[in-house]
């Protein structure tokens, strides 16, 4: 039985020390050192045979970009594997931690990485170090390094963590390029369209009255939409930004809106197969190396339902967790959910009976992650024609309606 979770008290912030000294020889040194106040500073530079000859003072912040950039899972991702590399040539957990703190660039990561390090030598264990940083280390994270140091094999479990967050970056940088190209071109498009209205169609409009005849309902229209952008753009873009806002927060917020979306989102042609097999190799990939590192099996699918990036399939795995804690086989479960493709099942119903489940499902994650990548790739040459369309509809129709008044005048002539 899990022992009850103790609240974590908030650890004192870091401060920068700049130092001047010389070590035992005598020779001049200088560099920076992280510590809760200036005495500890100096001691610890004490214990590295260091005098301080000159000056020992905080580090001056500067102007922008004081606290460093935003710690990414791509960060954790690269901490992961450097921690795992270290631990398996023989660098103690602490020194490893105190290497790659110091090796940082980025303020917020060497933060971390010495806050980390300082609750290790405080006696903590390296799952009770994370679990004060649940913003970067997800429950995932967590049970498996708990999992890893019970059983003595930390350097396997981060090595495969590391694998599988590197695997899991790839997978998501994939589909955010495929998504990206789309976009900014909808994007530009619009922008383009929103510049003819505001500043070419009322050149045309100036034109059109000394016609002495009425426009063509196209050509009308377009001129009403440019006097209507030109006098309430400001309320067209606070009504635009406001229900991006609204509609952000209201996703967030309603499971039911984000599960409505989601399974639309799954039907869509090849978008629908790219978001189903990403979510699939998810579930796969984090369930194989959970039950891996002997976490057991009800614990897993519960990490697990966070880790799909799926509401639809998140709730499919809380079923199956449900289904698994009252006695079911996992694949009967995920067959009962009707959400799982017969491969799928027929691979983990192997893995049960074999007692290689780990395994099975390690080869299930292989074949959809190739699966996205061929599909990602070759997402971009099946968008084109429809990104020609809405050119050519925002675009093109704008110019075409702008010119009908000329072909109609040259045709009374």
């Amino acid at each position: 039985m899990a022992k009850p979770t103790q609240p974590l008290t908030q650890a004192p912030a870091l401060i920068v020390f700049e130092w001047q000294g010389a070590d035992k020889r005598g020779s001049i040194m200088k560099g920076e050192i992280s510590s809760k106040n200036e005495g500890l500073a100096r001691a610890e530079l004490r214990r590295q045979n260091i005098v301080i000859i000159h000056k020992i003072r905080p580090k001056k912040k500067p102007l922008f970009g004081a606290a460093g950039k935003k710690i990414t899972s791509k960060d954790i991702a690269m901490m992961s594997r450097q921690l795992a590399t270290m631990m398996k040539a023989g660098v103690p957990l602490v020194g490893s931690l105190d290497i790659m703190s110091g090796g940082q660039s980025n303020l917020r990561m060497a933060k971390l990485l010495t806050e980390m390090r300082n609750d290790l030598s405080n006696g903590l264990s390296l799952y009770d170090a994370l679990n004060r940083h649940p913003l970067y280390f997800d429950d995932l994270y967590r049970n498996l390094v708990r999992a890893g140091e019970g059983a003595g094999v930390l350097e396997t479990v981060l090595d495969t963590i590391a694998t599988y967050k590197e695997k899991l970056e790839t997978l998501k940088g994939k589909i955010k390029k495929a998504l990206f190209y789309p976009i900014s071109v909808l994007f530009v498009a619009m922008i383009v369209s929103a510049i003819l209205l505001m500043y070419v169609v009322p050149q045309f409009k100036s034109m059109f009255e000394g016609f002495g005849s009425d426009l063509p309902a196209f050509t009308q229209m377009i001129v009403n939409a440019s006097e209507a952008l030109q006098k309430w753009w400001w309320l067209i873009l606070g009504v635009m930004i406001g229900g991006f806002v609204i509609f952000k927060e209201t996703y967030k917020r309603s499971a039911a809106l984000r599960n409505g979306i989601d399974r639309v989102s799954l039907k869509l042609p090849v978008i629908g197969n790219i978001l189903n097999g990403s979510a699939l190799a998810r579930f796969a990939r984090t369930l194989s190396i959970t039950f891996k590192a002997g976490v057991p099996l009800v614990e897993a699918l519960d990490t697990v339902s966070g880790a799909t990036g799926s509401e639809t399939y998140r709730r499919a795995v809380i079923r199956i967790r449900d289904d698994v804690a009252v006695g079911y086989p996992v694949n009967v479960a995920m067959k009962q959910t009707g959400l799982f493709p017969h491969m799928v099942i027929s691979m983990t119903s192997i893995g049960e009976e074999s007692g290689a489940l780990d395994s099975m499902l390690t080869k299930v994650a292989d074949f959809y992650e190739e699966e996205v990548s061929n599909a990602v790739d070759s997402l971009s040459s099946l968008l084109e024609p429809f990104i020609m369309v809405v050119l050519g509809v925002l675009v093109g129709g704008m110019v075409i309606g702008m010119y009908l008044p000329i072909f109609k005048m040259a045709e009374t002539v």
